[in-house]
């Protein structure tokens, strides 16, 4: 794909890597939709802010019908409760469903048929390593992102006869608020951002940016006993 003729839609693109992302689309001559909760808050140059909820169906079907030039989708939105599985609150073990799964999948329903009477382009959805494993610290938030990764394979097949590329990334922790807690290494979002839009530019239908993601997933083949070798 030729990304200086694309037009794309990047979701929570107000700060960490949405931001990155958004600027490094711009950087390679693409119009870009900054969509945000609060599209007050986009402060990048030459973007087109939008308002876009992807726990809200009106506020996505509005984006959708305002932004009926876009070939590329960037799934970035998230949200990350820190809720535990056995004593998180029901409303935190929703939410992350809600915005990761069900909110990515709500934003592919309204913008594929978009992307295809454009004569198709690309979706990217923003997964993360903690889709191919779990720690009992992230229990919630992984289940989404397995959850979004498995409904990522799932569409990639239903959308390609339609001229429609979807792809996952996947990527460990990066120096955003969101990992502000994490003292270990952590990828710099610009970074990540440019291996997405290589991505894209290539088709590739999995970007996997990191050490650590690879080495999870090499260790999916090994099951249980590779992936969590402290249960025995």
């Amino acid at each position: 794909m030729d990304i200086s003729t694309a037009t794309a839609l990047v979701t929570g693109a107000n700060r960490g890597l949405g931001r990155a992302l958004a600027q490094e689309l711009l950087a390679r001559g693409a119009t870009v939709y900054a969509a945000a909760r609060r599209p007050d808050q986009i402060d990048l140059p030459g973007v087109k802010a939008i308002r876009l909820d992807v726990t809200d169906p009106a506020s996505v079907a509005a984006a959708a019908d305002e932004a009926r030039d876009v070939n590329v989708l960037i799934n970035n939105a998230g949200t990350s409760t820190g809720a535990d599985l056995l004593t998180g609150s029901w409303e935190d073990l929703r939410l992350e469903m809600e915005t990761h799964y069900l909110g990515t999948l709500r934003v592919i329903r309204e913008f594929a048929p978009v992307i295809e009477a454009r004569g198709g382009g690309s979706i990217l959805n923003i997964l993360s390593v903690l889709s191919w494993v779990s720690l009992p610290t992230t229990g919630a938030y992984s289940a989404a992102k397995a959850a979004q990764w498995n409904m990522t394979n799932a569409l990639r097949q239903q959308l390609a006869p339609k001229g429609i590329t979807v792809a996952g990334l996947h990527v460990g922790y990066m120096d955003t608020d969101m990992a502000r807690h994490v003292t270990g290494s952590k990828s710099d979002p610009a970074d990540v951002a440019r291996a997405a839009v290589d991505g894209i530019a290539a088709g590739a239908h999995e970007i996997v940016v990191d050490d650590l993601s690879r080495q999870v997933q090499a260790g999916l083949s090994g099951g249980v006993a590779a992936l969590y070798p402290q249960l025995g």
